[in-house]
Parts: C-alpha cells; sequence; structure tokens
C-alpha cells in the first residue's frame, strides 16, 4: 500500500507512440505556415518596406530556431506531452512549470476560439447568406472528432493540412520567380525589374520602430513551431525523430518566409494599398491572392480563401491537440485535477479534450455579442502567453545543461545536442524579452499611455507571475539548486563505468 501513495498514479492505457517522423516535421512546418504569412505578410512589407520586413523575418526567424534547438535538445532526452511546462518545474521552479503548463493550455484554448471565428468569415466568402455560427460549429465537432478518435487521427490531418500550406507556398515562390525574371509576363508594368525595391522610402520604411512593429507580426507568425516539444509525447523513436525534426524545419520555414516576403516586395510597391489589409475577410487582396492574379491566374482569390481556411483549421486543429495534451500532463503530475489524466483506450484524454472544447467553445461565443471586448482581451490575453512560452524554453534549457554540466553527466550521450549553447538561449532570451516588452509601443510613444491599450496588451506578463508566485506561496516551492536536479537515467554505454553513465532516479514526468 505504501508503494500507490508515494508513486503518482499513472493511466493504465497510456498515450501511444504513434508520430512519425513525417508527422513531427509537417506539424512543426505547420505551426508556423498560416495567416500569418497569407494574410498578414502583406502589412508588414507596408509597415518597414520591403528591407525591414525582410531583416525582421530573418532576426525573427533565427531567434526560433535557437529556440527550437534548445527544445529539441530537451525534448530528444525528456519526450514528455507537457513539454516545457515539465522542464521547468524540474530545472527552475515548480511553480515557474505550473504557470508555463496553465498558460500554454489557455493560450491555445483561447486560440481555437480565433481560428473559428476566423473560419466563419473565409466561410462567407463562398455563403455569404449562411449564419457563421454554424459553421464554427461544424468545424469545432470536426477538430474534436479527429483529436477523439487517436493521435494518429490528429497527425495525418495535420499532415495533410500543412502539406496543402506548403505546396501553396512552394507554387508561390515558383511563380514569382518566374513573374520576377520575366519569364512569366502576366499584367505587371515592371515586370523583371527591381524597381519595388528602391521606390519612396524603400528598402527601409519607419526605421527601427517600424522595424519592432514588424518583429512582433513575425513572432506572431513563428508561434506555434514549440507544438514539436509536444508532439514528443506520443513520438515514434523521439530520440531520433525529434533532432531530425528539428534539423529539417527551421531552414525550410525560414527560406519559404524569407523567399516569400523578397518576392511580395518585388512585385508589389509597398505603397500599394492593398498590403494593408491584413484580415481573413480581405483574403481577395491577400499578397499572394494579388500575385496570383497579376500572373493571370483568374481563380486565384477561390484558391487562396480555400487555402486560408485550411490553415484556420490546421492552427485550430493544433490548438486542441496542444491544449489537450497539456492539461493531460498537468493532471498526470499534480498540477490539475486528476480526472484530466484519463485516457480512452485508443490512449486519447478524453476528459480534457471535452474541458478544452468547451473553453474554445464559450471563448467564440464571446465573439458574438455585440461589444467584442470580452473577446479582444481574451485573444491579447492569449498572445502573450505565447512568447511566455518560448522565454520559458530558453530559461528551462539553458538551466538544465547547466544542471547536467554541474553534475558531471556526459554530454555527448544526449541524444541531441544544441550547438549554441550557451550563447543560442541568452540570445533568444534577449530578443524575445524585447519583442514582448515592445509588443505595444506605441502606447508610450505618445503625449499621454493610453493605459487601456497597454493593460490590454501587457495583462498577460502579471497573470503568469502572479501563478507562479502564488504556487511557490502555497507549496512553499524554491528555484531548484543545480545538484538537486533530477534527471532520467542516459542510455549505457559498454565501453564507459564511469560515475557519469549511472542511471539516475527517473524525473516525475516519466
Amino acid at each position: 500500500m505504501s508503494n500507490t501513495n508515494t508513486t503518482p498514479a499513472v493511466p493504465v492505457p497510456g498515450l501511444r507512440r504513434e508520430l512519425r517522423a513525417r508527422h513531427l516535421t509537417m506539424i512543426a512546418i505547420g505551426g508556423s505556415i498560416g495567416t500569418g504569412l497569407f494574410v498578414a505578410s502583406g502589412a508588414t512589407i507596408a509597415q518597414a518596406g520591403p528591407g525591414g520586413a525582410l531583416a525582421a523575418y530573418i532576426l525573427i526567424g533565427a531567434m526560433v530556431y535557437f529556440l527550437m534547438t534548445s527544445l529539441g535538445e530537451l525534448a530528444a532526452y525528456m519526450p514528455v506531452s507537457g513539454s516545457f511546462a515539465t522542464y521547468g518545474a524540474l530545472y527552475v521552479d515548480e511553480g515557474f512549470g505550473f504557470a508555463l503548463g496553465w498558460n500554454y493550455w489557455y493560450n491555445w484554448a483561447v486560440t481555437i476560439a480565433v481560428e473559428l471565428a476566423a473560419a466563419q468569415l473565409v466561410m462567407q466568402y463562398w455563403f455569404p447568406d449562411t449564419p457563421g455560427v454554424l459553421w464554427s460549429a461544424l468545424f469545432l465537432g470536426l477538430m474534436f472528432a479527429l483529436n477523439a478518435i487517436s493521435v494518429r487521427g490528429f497527425g495525418e490531418a495535420e499532415y495533410w493540412c500543412a502539406l496543402i500550406k506548403v505546396l501553396t507556398v512552394i507554387a508561390f515562390i515558383v511563380i514569382g520567380t518566374l513573374m520576377i525574371f520575366g519569364i512569366m509576363r502576366g499584367d505587371f508594368s515592371q515586370a523583371g525589374g527591381l524597381a519595388n525595391l528602391s521606390i519612396g522610402d524603400a528598402p527601409f520604411v519607419g526605421g527601427l520602430p517600424a522595424m519592432i512593429g514588424v518583429a512582433m507580426i513575425a513572432g506572431f507568425s513563428f508561434q506555434g513551431t514549440e507544438l514539436i516539444g509536444v508532439a514528443a509525447g506520443e513520438s515514434d523513436e523521439p530520440a531520433k525523430n525529434i533532432p531530425r525534426a528539428v534539423r529539417q524545419v527551421f531552414w525550410r520555414i525560414l527560406l519559404f518566409y524569407v523567399l516569400a516576403i523578397l518576392i511580395i516586395g518585388i512585385l508589389i510597391p509597398y505603397t500599394d494599398p492593398s498590403l494593408l489589409k491584413t484580415d481573413v475577410e480581405t483574403v481577395g487582396v491577400s499578397p499572394f491572392t494579388l500575385v496570383f492574379r497579376h500572373a493571370g491566374l483568374a481563380f486565384a482569390a477561390g484558391v487562396m480563401n480555400a487555402v486560408i481556411l485550411t490553415a484556420v483549421l490546421s492552427a485550430g486543429n493544433s490548438g486542441m491537440y496542444a491544449s489537450t495534451r497539456m492539461l493531460y500532463n498537468l493532471a498526470t503530475e499534480g498540477r490539475a485535477p486528476r480526472i484530466f489524466a484519463q485516457l480512452t483506450r485508443n490512449g486519447v484524454p478524453l476528459v480534457a479534450l471535452l474541458a478544452t472544447t468547451a473553453v474554445g467553445g464559450l471563448c467564440f461565443l464571446t465573439s458574438l455579442f455585440e461589444s467584442k471586448s470580452v473577446y479582444l482581451w481574451l485573444l491579447n490575453l492569449s498572445g502573450m502567453t505565447g512568447f511566455i512560452a518560448w522565454l520559458g524554453i530558453a530559461v528551462s534549457h539553458y538551466r538544465f545543461r547547466r544542471g547536467f554540466m554541474a553534475q558531471g553527466l556526459d554530454l555527448n550521450r544526449l541524444p541531441y545536442r544544441s550547438p549554441f549553447f550557451p550563447y543560442g538561449p541568452i540570445f533568444a532570451f534577449a530578443l524575445c524579452m524585447i519583442v514582448t516588452l515592445g509588443q505595444n509601443y506605441q502606447a508610450f510613444s505618445e503625449g499621454k499611455i493610453d493605459w487601456v491599450a497597454v493593460t490590454a496588451t501587457y495583462v498577460g506578463i502579471p497573470i503568469f507571475l502572479l501563478i507562479w508566485l502564488g504556487y511557490r506561496l502555497v507549496r512553499k516551492t524554491h528555484f531548484v539548486p543545480y545538484a538537486e536536479m533530477k534527471f532520467p537515467a542516459l542510455p549505457e554505454i559498454e565501453t564507459d563505468d564511469s560515475p557519469a553513465t549511472r542511471p539516475l532516479a527517473p524525473a516525475s514526468a516519466e
């Protein structure tokens, strides 16, 4: 009986490791290619010019790459669905992990609501007379069903959605390149020229403030790439597949973004008023649609609308998966009610999925109110928590590696080792902090401070700190000293009998 009191109850069915390497790669790519690229990329060029937009995306892309190498090292070594929430609890402070987990769950639960609202706007393009709420209810049911079947159902849906997005971007890059070199003329007056890169104040417009503003948009565009850490808990051969996904994904994503923005910047002048359209309602003037139309593809708007719908549903589907697994993991670690740790025969945390679906649905209902202030506050709060998760990854990895070395463990035996330590996580942390704190610098730059706008933007930070400090006070937790950190057992090496190879006490997540 004493055994049952000291060992956390782990549900018998267990999570299924059914996500293959192709699923992981596409989950990471699909997580970051969405409406941020298809719709909002035009606004970045309009604000900062083609040069400013490119520089911002390259800088943020580098930051995210460093973060993903950090997460890759942790996830390959300890593949758990709690991901950085678990790592934060083990290697920073238990309260820090608790706050990260709940914030991330909330972030994605609200994202579901955002995507449902976007989906009904997209559907109005084809069915203007059908009540939008019906489409939202249908898509919510579809997302629930894909996640309720099995993890394989989610993985396959995400794979094909991501593939559609990737093929669209590739087609855009090919057609755009042909137009730039004059092989495909279209109806551009300046086909084959680079005049748009130097028109007006181009290539850099608005100086540093404009670039900071664009860096925000770029940051939001890349959010979702950390899903690879959550998916690691159900990955087949995580020690092999996670490093492969990390290595492959980021240069591809950066390539997609950089090339796409370069092509838009060359073909469409930054002064074009159409580029300022940033919501899914205006899909007809998405920079992708504009380029395809100029190439003579009359069906461009309809095709892009379908692609954007795919992107929206993919983001909602990923949100459902990520928040469900995070809630499940919080429950298994005793940081959420135990009921959320219950699994179906197929290894799906159904109670956690139902709770997430309910929160996503309720948040969506707030978007239907005449006053959308509640919905906008939820949205702002969600946006900030994504950046907080990234900060958590950088801090957790830094302390993990320091603790690992302090205990004399052999770094060569890690399944994947981040090549940029310690500079990678330090750079990522510093830049992410600048981007986070600069979210709404305009509110401070006017004659008087707009406190409502400031509160709406930054409310996520004090909430996170309150959850963390509240947990610390109640549970009397503290920063984990390097000497007390617990690491799961490393794989044995036959030729090495040194103390470094001794298995250590497994982490609670295991």
